[in-house]
């Protein structure tokens, strides 16, 4: 019964959706296609500091910290883990919900018993109480938004629209419903990274059995973050990317990594030493050094960055979240040293 009941229930939300979109079409156009009118709700805005703040399923994430350039991308986390697919926040007041259900109802299409007991949920009839009117300003009706992406899961988040007074927070058997940690992760989702292209030398081409030193450049890992926050009701949340490691991958098996692990740490600001002068022979913090020539061809050379998550949001909340890493390959000519013959 409760599989039939909630396969009845798919139907009328889609009947519902349907039924509203012929009654209200350019109204509605943006929103997306599951649960309580779940929608992506994205806009973007611009300040005059040039800062652009994006607006995504009732959040504003604030990216004026965030990584930039045309090689920046999203981190991959090291575990399972995943940002939520899906999520409740306030979506309408008292008015606004009155404005969206009623054409549904009165379009017909929805059936008259399903229209009937909607209409008694939201106590509809009474005009001075109905749809929770008389608690205009003290509260909202909180619904679901998606991941503008789809994620697995993003069809989870399907339960009616439920009334959060102002001040309290969502009910606690409502998952993904927005506290300061969900902010966060979203705000993780967020985060975008330069690229982790390192510095070789020498620069050009390496030669077979010479250090080859590696090193990213400072100025451009710093830590980078992004804010999540919903103003209506008065939370956000910070979420914090720092490097803390490169690893390098030479692209074959014979080669030497420096360290041995091919994990560098991260001192002074910088990932790896730049080369000086007269230290060919040294061996590099950070580098590899190549066994054989890479022929008539390169080596892809893997470096990949991690990243220490860390959040804080209002209230004093504030945690870990896993480790997120971040990759680029980029190809090394390895040559054999030519011998000079008198």
């Amino acid at each position: 019964m409760p599989a039939v009941r909630a396969t009845a229930r798919a139907l009328t939300v889609l009947t519902l959706v349907c039924a509203y979109a012929l009654v209200a079409q350019t109204a509605y156009a943006d929103r997306g296609k599951h649960g309580s009118n779940g929608q992506t709700d994205q806009r973007a805005e611009t300040g005059a500091d040039g800062t652009v703040s994006v607006t995504v399923g009732g959040v504003v994430f604030d990216r004026s910290k965030n990584g930039s350039g045309g090689s920046a991308g999203a981190l991959t986390s090291s575990t399972s883990w995943s940002p939520p697919p899906c999520w409740y926040g306030p979506k309408y007041t008292p008015e606004q919900l009155q404005k969206y259900l009623e054409p549904i109802w009165e379009a017909g299409s929805t059936g008259h018993e399903w229209d009937a007991e909607q209409r008694q949920e939201y106590n509809a009839d009474d005009e001075k109480k109905g749809f929770n009117k008389d608690k205009s300003g003290k509260g909202y009706w909180w619904g679901s938004y998606v991941n503008e992406s789809y994620p697995p899961g993003w069809d989870s988040c399907d339960k009616d629209y439920f009334w959060v007074d102002t001040g309290d927070a969502p009910p606690p058997d409502v998952e993904n419903a927005l506290t300061p940690e969900i902010l966060a992760e979203l705000a993780y989702a967020e985060i975008r990274v330069p690229s982790t292209e390192v510095t070789l030398a020498p620069a050009e081409a390496t030669k077979v059995n010479l250090p080859t030193w590696a090193w990213l450049n400072g100025a451009e890992f710093r830590p980078v973050s992004v804010t999540a926050s919903v103003e209506a009701i008065g939370i956000e949340a910070t979420a914090t990317a720092e490097p803390v490691a490169l690893e390098i991958e030479p692209g074959t098996p014979d080669a030497l990594a420096y360290p041995a692990s091919g994990v560098c740490g991260i001192e002074g600001g910088r990932i790896g030493e730049p080369y000086e002068k007269g230290r060919a022979d040294d061996t590099p913090p950070c580098g590899v050094k190549y066994l054989r020539s890479s022929g008539d061809g390169t080596f892809p050379l893997q470096a990949t960055v991690t990243w220490k998550i860390h959040w804080t949001g209002s209230g004093g909340a504030g945690g870990d979240l896993p480790d997120g890493t971040f990759g680029a390959t980029q190809d090394v000519v390895v040559q054999e040293i030519q011998a000079v013959n008198r």
